[in-house]
C-alpha cells in the first residue's frame, strides 16, 4: 500500500491513477492518513453470481433484499 502526501496526489494525479490499478493508496495531510484509493471491489455481484443455481429462483431480487433491509433497519431506529 503506497502512502502520499495530498499535495503530492493532486501533482501527480494522473500518475496516481495508473498506479492504483496495481495497489491500493492512503493518502496524507500532515502525515495523518484522510483518504483511501483503491479500484472498486465488485464483491455484490460475484456473490451473486456464486449463489446463482444454488438459491431457487423465485423473483426475489436484491433490490427487494435493499428494500427489505432498509425497512427493519427503519422500524428498530
Amino acid at each position: 500500500m503506497l502512502q502520499i502526501s495530498s499535495t503530492e496526489f493532486k501533482r501527480n494525479l494522473g500518475k496516481y491513477l495508473s498506479l492504483v490499478s496495481k495497489e491500493d493508496i492512503i493518502i496524507t495531510r500532515n502525515g495523518t492518513p484522510i483518504a483511501q484509493v483503491s479500484i472498486p471491489k465488485n464483491e455484490e455481484v460475484s456473490l451473486v453470481s456464486q449463489l446463482t443455481g444454488i438459491i431457487p429462483n423465485d423473483g426475489y431480487t436484491t433490490e427487494d433484499a435493499r428494500k427489505e433491509r432498509l425497512i427493519k433497519y427503519e422500524d428498530s431506529h
